[in-house]
């Protein structure tokens, strides 16, 4: 098709520009097919590879949803679900900010805090205790430290500090958690002849606690607090051990968290916690990199036992039989405690001996409960009990109900005394040995399962990626809290 052209003046300084532009023109002309023709192979390569992708990710996600993960493939999860998530039901926690006499006060005479040991190392860190540089790797090292077994209310309230569901507006706040370093006020006047000087900050912290209007609105039914000893040391009877803190109505009428309760308890407001191990992850990776190597642990051991024996015709029976046929056997290693230093007080030993045994013996100890039972799932071995005290009456918050032999072995203690009736005292190695290795390897992914619900977290993570301790016991505040429908 012709085009007529504009005549242009020969002055006109667009004349040199326009014979150019024609032969641009002609060059243009000659490529243009072949740029089309690429263009459209581009647009439709591009087209079958989004096809191509979207169609693989749907069938990628339909196999994942059609199929169930084997036992492996649970042991290798930690769920990676946000801790802020777990408070969008409602939950939150207003901290009571209580004068420093209740709980960071009493460290200014930290020496006097125990009256068996100086507490000043093992309240460093937030409660934590001295880091165990020794353990791992530099890059790691403060996830380990030589935590002391009665000091959870010190690492409790260092969680809550930082933690997600925290809030800062009582009146919205529907669980209230009073900070008392309770265990520590009492271990440092067990041996004071004055009972009223045991019971006084105990008698103080529950006036504190009816002078503030949150209490007021369900006279303390929300509120929780939480004690790093047993809470025998908090039931004083006449004129016996410990003080009366667990006594006083007000105190009745709230949550008490301990590392042992009072199987017995008639007001069914004692829960217990574990006793904190040595491990405090900040992440979940630090927590599967530990769960792998218990799993890759060599067990030459069949079964082990830590500890020394005891006063009192029923404890020394059953320790000394157990020391008795661990020594014995040849399948077992013995770590024996005893006054003054012992390799039994070193958590690098605690958990070499641990970890590689199948299984850890956990005799009841100066009280029903051990810290050594935490202890052993932190190192994967699979614990025995001797009394339905130690664990199964204690933790219904953090171990599986139901089936108790999916993570542990129960012999009761009756059938280890002499004169019991019994043809002869069971031996601990044949009944082990009975069984099957299948049903071992399962009861140990349990028990490795459990390590994140039972290891409190390092106060500084504030989502550490998995359900530490601090975590299960608010999730299960805030459950018996919509049951009480308050």
């Amino acid at each position: 098709m012709a085009v007529k052209k504009q005549s242009i003046s020969s002055s006109s300084p667009w004349t040199e520009k326009r014979k150019y532009s024609k032969i641009s023109e002609i060059h243009y002309s000659f490529l243009k097919p072949q740029l089309r023709n690429a263009l459209l192979i581009c647009v439709l390569l591009s087209v079958w590879f989004v096809i191509l992708r979207c169609f693989l990710l749907s069938f990628s996600s339909s196999e994942n949803n059609n199929k169930k993960p084997n036992v492996a493939e649970k042991a290798n999860t930690i769920s990676e679900s946000s801790a802020i998530s777990r408070c969008e039901g409602g939950m939150s926690v207003y901290l009571y900010d209580m004068p420093a006499e209740f709980n960071k006060g009493l460290l200014k005479d930290c020496s006097h805090l125990n009256v068996y040991t100086d507490m000043c190392p093992h309240v460093a860190n937030s409660g934590l205790g001295q880091p165990l540089s020794y353990m791992v790797a530099s890059a790691v090292a403060t996830t380990w430290f030589a935590t002391h077994q009665f000091i959870a209310e010190m690492i409790f309230h260092a969680r809550m500090e930082n933690h997600p569901c925290r809030t800062f507006d009582p009146i919205n706040a529907k669980l209230f958690y009073v900070p008392f370093y309770g265990g520590l006020d009492a271990s440092g006047k067990f041996h004071s002849a004055n009972l009223t000087e045991r019971d006084e900050l105990a008698v103080r912290l529950a006036d504190y606690l009816r002078s503030k209007p949150w209490w007021e609105r369900h006279h303390g039914k929300d509120h929780f607090l939480v004690l790093g000893r047993t809470a025998w040391d908090f039931l004083r009877r006449n004129n016996e051990f410990g003080n009366s803190l667990l006594n006083l109505p007000d105190v009745q009428n709230m949550s008490v968290l301990t590392v042992e309760r009072n199987p017995w308890d008639l007001v069914h407001n004692q829960h217990g916690i574990p006793y904190p191990s040595y491990f405090h992850p900040y992440t979940s990776h630090q927590m599967l990199t530990w769960q792998n190597k218990m799993r890759q642990s060599s067990r030459p051991h069949l079964f082990s036992f830590i500890g020394g024996p005891r006063k009192g015709v029923e404890k020394a029976a059953v320790r000394d039989e157990l020391i008795k046929q661990c020594s014995e056997s040849s399948r077992c290693k013995l770590l024996r405690c005893g006054k003054g230093p012992s390799k039994c007080h070193d958590p690098i030993e605690v958990l070499k001996v641990m970890s590689q045994s199948q299984f850890c013996l956990q005799a009841p100890g100066d009280s029903f409960t051990r810290r050594s039972t935490f202890d052993s799932v932190l190192a994967g071995c699979i614990p025995v009990f001797f009394s339905p005290h130690t664990v199964y009456t204690q933790y219904e918050w953090f171990f599986p109900a139901g089936d108790a032999s999916a993570y542990s072995v129960y012999i009761d203690e009756n059938v280890l005394k002499m004169g019991n009736g019994t043809e002869r005292v069971v031996s601990i190695e044949e009944e082990l040995l009975k069984i099957e290795r299948e049903k071992v390897e399962r009861m140990r992914r349990t028990v490795i399962n459990l390590m994140p619900r039972l290891t409190y977290a390092h106060p500084n993570a504030t989502d550490a990626g998995f359900q530490d301790a601090v975590d299960v016991a608010l999730e299960a505040l805030w459950a018996k809290r919509l049951k009480l429908n308050i």
